[in-house]
């Protein structure tokens, strides 16, 4: 690689990074652009020699800043130009996509914020304490008996429930389809790109409390910073909902020996504050004492050090990122009051509450934090990490691990990290120095990527010419992969690097499913459809390899590949059929057990599969909830067998193409 840069005077590659040593600070504007010496650093990289060839660059900015080409994707290329493709990308607004807004615009819960869609379709369990109150069941009140109540409804009042409980559900499946589609079909794929890597680092999990019901103001958070400056975006996640929730901040309060800015509420208060309630009023009194106890028990408690520590470890710092356990019980001081409107287990947006904020004095990485502050202080605390030189690294770090490779080499990062600081963060122009580096463009790169579930079902419909599906099915193919979209449970988010990906059941099942989606009746349309299906479809079986090569990887595969696909055989088939029952497992969730009780899952479970075997149409409602109760509650997901069908019987054309997406060069990016 160095014989490349140093054909190039040292200076003009030197000179940006010495600028940025003496003294470049915050530009007034991140948004507006990177500084003078950004771009000429990025101009004085993209005059190096690359290692591609002129068809290598092409295909290799599609797979790594789309979710891989479409047909024609490649002459598109060809005809801008691969850095004006970028420079285009880099800037979504002003990428037109009708398209994508008419399919986004069918699914009208996208648009609504998590209190809107508790108030419409409430949990399953509060939807059957309504039933019962609605009867003028008083026992619902307090500690409610949901099997006592669910015992109690007529057949006609079950299926109105049961009504409710798929509602509850279904527009986490829109929202599934939405991404997907968007992921498919858009025409801004950098912007579909960046918004998948930031929900993985900024991550959330769909079956914990009522946090699904926030994912759709999140993801849409999330795309509208993907491309802009790190700290907004940093912000927007730490006072969303999802994130107060899921990392338990709505809940962290200050120690009760802390000063706070606001008059303190204690028990016997809460009490007598309760009481005077109007609902509390109509109560007896007995009922009204137990209400009050669970309330009470209900109450956050003290400081809670989940989000902090993440935001240090996880968001900003990284592990290595010099803070220490002293530095995440401060940050989480200095982050209490930081909670959703109705309490942590309530509804609403973000809401600052002066009464449980820790007003005392802190010390965050060396800095003072002088007493008496308020919500300011969190902001102030996200400043400092925003622009402290481990985040520029970290993410640089990670970055360059999505968009070069699972090791990605020092002197692309350290460009990275530079960039990240003399621009404030500004996203944008970090991902332009990464694509302008040559380490992107080195045949070390080429095909070094393995795709993730996402990335492989994603960039098979995209080389087939699908359009953006409507219905669960594309998402519901992640999730039988092993990457249920909302459903990963820790707060690392899922891997990045290929190893994670890549064991013996993982290579069978993505053999199957390139098997299943060419052969399957189901799946069928999208290969129908493909252009290069009617040229080939009754071509020799030599020429539809050489068509299928040329269409799916630019003409370059193995000799091993080549003759899997002439041959028609596979060593590894057979063994794909036997291991495609694998099934994802995960934790249960209290609201669905409640949700169980109610006769919900199987209600809802049974006609699908029955409606599947027959092979009749599934409603979209049914299968929307069926496919976000597999990200809720990943074990409940079956095998890419039931829901594509074993491909026993591929034969022809449908073969090949099978084949082809099954292949290494396919799992790769």
């Amino acid at each position: 690689m160095m014989h490349l840069i140093r054909s190039v005077p040292r200076a003009v590659v030197l000179l940006p990074l010495a600028l940025w040593g003496c003294g470049a600070q915050r530009p007034a504007s991140p948004s507006a652009g990177g500084t003078r010496s950004t771009r000429a650093l990025i101009d004085s990289l993209r005059a190096l020699p690359r290692e591609m060839t002129a068809d290598q660059q092409r295909w290799h900015l599609l797979n790594r800043l789309a979710f891989g080409p479409r047909p024609g994707d490649v002459d598109r290329v060809r005809r801008t130009g691969a850095d004006a493709w970028i420079d285009a990308q880099l800037v979504p607004a002003q990428v037109a996509d009708p398209a994508t807004d008419r399919f986004v615009a069918q699914f009208p819960s996208l648009e609504k914020d998590g209190a809107a869609l508790l108030a419409q379709y409430p949990p399953p369990g509060a939807a059957l304490v309504r039933a019962a109150m609605l009867r003028g069941d008083s026992t619902m009140r307090g500690r409610p008996d949901l099997q006592a109540a669910r015992d109690s409804l007529s057949a006609e009042q079950r299926q109105q429930l049961r009504q409710g409980v798929r509602q509850a559900y279904q527009f986490v499946g829109e929202l599934q389809s939405a991404r997907v589609g968007r992921a498919v079909a858009s025409e801004r794929q950098l912007q579909e790109v960046l918004t998948d890597f930031w929900l993985n680092h900024f991550t959330v999990f769909a079956g914990k409390d009522r946090i699904r019901y926030y994912l759709p103001e999140y993801e849409a958070t999330i795309r509208a910073h993907a491309l802009g400056d790190f700290r907004s975006l940093l912000g927007a996640v730490a006072t969303s909902p999802a994130m107060l929730l899921y990392l338990d901040n709505a809940q962290s309060v200050a120690d009760s020996t802390r000063p706070t800015l606001g008059r303190r509420v204690n028990d016997a208060q809460l009490r007598r504050l309760a009481a005077r309630a109007p609902r509390a009023q109509q109560l007896p009194s007995a009922q009204r004492d137990q209400a009050m106890e669970q309330l009470l028990a209900r109450r956050p408690r003290g400081l809670n050090e989940n989000y902090a520590r993440e935001l240090l470890e996880l968001h900003t710092l990284g592990v290595d990122g010099g803070y220490t356990q002293q530095d995440v019980i401060e940050v989480a001081r200095a982050l209490t009051g930081w909670t959703v409107e109705r309490g942590p287990t309530g509804r609403g947006g973000f809401t600052f509450r002066r009464q449980t904020h820790d007003a005392g004095a802190k010390r965050i990485l060396g800095v003072d934090f002088p007493a008496g502050r308020g919500v300011d202080e969190g902001e102030a605390v996200l400043d400092l990490l925003a622009r402290h030189p481990s985040t520029a690294r970290f993410i640089a770090t990670k970055l360059a691990r999505r968009l070069v490779s699972d090791t990605p080499p020092p002197a692309v990062v350290a460009r990275a990290a530079a960039t990240f600081t003399a621009t404030n963060g500004n996203i944008r122009e970090v991902v332009r120095v990464i694509t302008a580096s040559p380490e992107f463009w080195s045949q070390t790169a080429w095909r070094a990527k393995v795709k993730s579930p996402f990335e492989l079902v994603t960039s098979a419909m995209r080389a087939l010419g699908a359009s953006a599906d409507s219905t669960p099915r594309t998402a519901q193919m992640m999730a039988r992969l092993g990457q249920p979209m909302y459903g990963h449970q820790a707060p690392n988010g899922w891997p990045e690097t290929g190893d994670a990906w890549m064991n013996t059941g993982a290579i069978l099942n993505r053999i199957n499913f390139g098997m299943a989606l060419a052969g399957d009746a189901r799946a069928r349309a999208v290969l129908s459809q493909w252009p290069l299906t009617a040229t080939l479809s009754s071509a020799p079986r030599d020429a539809q390899v050489d068509g299928v090569v040329a269409a799916l990887f630019g003409g370059s595969v193995s000799t091993i590949t080549r003759e899997v696909m002439l041959t028609g055989s596979h060593p590894l088939m057979d063994a794909a059929r036997a291991a495609d029952t694998v099934r994802l497992r995960g934790t249960e969730d209290a609201e669905d057990t409640s949700m169980a009780m109610t006769g919900g899952a199987g209600a809802a479970t049974a006609p699908r599969r029955a409606a599947m075997r027959a092979g009749r149409p599934v409603p979209a409602g049914r299968e929307q909830a069926a496919a976000a109760r597999e990200a809720v509650r990943p074990e409940r997901g079956g095998s890419l067998a039931q829901l594509m069908g074993a491909p026993t019987n591929v034969t022809g054309f449908a073969q090949v193409v099978g084949l082809a997406l099954g292949a290494p060069e396919f799992q790769r990016r």
